[in-house]
């Protein structure tokens, strides 16, 4: 890949077989099931997309057996929220194989999930809001609860016009039901991801992504960044991507997908080159004990 390649969007990357490495589904806090997502995937022209739900890879089989009837390939993935001090940092793993060795963490993590939902409930309900943790349950359905969870029982039961509105009132940083979660390290974070034989990305570092920031998340073992992200203005994809050259760090990218229908949120919006996901798929072998390690559906029931 020419160093050129992680530059802004172009008419000739259009051309270009593309694909979306960052999407969500219901199986956490996405608008559409893992197998509407891999039909809208192929509907927009995508040959692959990878699916990251947060701290969970349940949709991953079900995308997967959808996206083969569109000959769309599924990206096994996964994205984690870790501190770094008191920074917050959210990794992509990409290319899982085998999630078996992290899947009590896994499992931890979505228990975390749930008792900070607990405590968002009530703090607002403290706060003269009476939503119930039932309300917020259903609105997750089977998939990792999160605030955007809450955002929806909020606008359901009326307190709230929409999800800016909820999370500019309650839920944002510094609103009153803004619970802090429980966090990985980035280290143990990166150790997860190359444990289930991924690679590990940052994702949307912005202005954060400087150089010296790259190279100690570098240090720690990470992979990749994400170089084209919907919150990327022009200035912060043309210095990622001359970063991520001269560094050495594999170029990822994608809509951060969950469920927009306009805009740069749009699936496969940011025309991301499928050569992105190939340079994934070679580094990733390299955390692989027999070099070719492989997904199964068993190993995803389990987690």
């Amino acid at each position: 890949m020419s160093s050129g390649a992680a530059g802004a969007p172009s008419s000739a990357h259009a051309a270009m077989p593309t694909v979306d490495l960052h999407t969500h589904s219901t199986a956490s806090d996405g608008a559409a099931s893992p197998n509407e997502l891999a039909e809208r995937a192929a509907a927009a022209g995508l040959v692959a997309i990878a699916l990251t739900d947060h701290d969970t890879i349940d949709g991953v089989t079900a995308a997967r057996a959808a996206g083969a009837t569109f000959g769309l390939e599924v990206i096994a993935g996964i994205e984690l929220s870790a501190n770094d001090g008191d920074q917050e940092v959210h990794l992509l793993g990409l290319h899982l194989a085998d999630v078996a060795p992290i899947a009590a963490m896994l499992d931890d993590l979505r228990g975390a999930r749930r008792r900070r939902a607990e405590s968002i409930v009530s703090v607002l309900q403290a706060a003269g809001v009476p939503v119930t943790l039932d309300a917020v349950l259903a609105e997750a359905g089977t998939g990792a609860v999160g605030r955007p969870h809450v955002a929806r029982a909020l606008i359901a039961g009326g307190w709230v016009r929409d999800q800016r509105e909820a999370f500019d009132r309650y839920l944002g940083a510094g609103r009153p039901a803004n619970v802090a979660k429980q966090r990985l390290s980035v280290v143990d974070a990166i150790q997860m991801v190359h444990s289930a034989g991924g690679v590990a990305v940052v994702a949307h570092p912005g202005r954060d992504g400087t150089r010296a920031r790259l190279e100690a998340l570098q240090s720690m073992g990470l992979d990749g960044v994400e170089i084209r992200h919907p919150s990327h203005s022009a200035e912060d994809v043309a210095r990622l991507g001359a970063l991520a050259t001269h560094l050495q760090l594999l170029p990822s990218g994608g809509s951060d997908w969950h469920g927009a229908t306009e805009g740069p949120r749009v699936l496969g919006a940011l025309n991301v080159p499928a050569a992105w996901a190939t340079l994934q798929a070679e580094r990733a072998r390299n955390y692989r004990p027999t070099g070719n390690g492989t997904w199964s559906s068993a190993t995803a029931s389990r987690s």
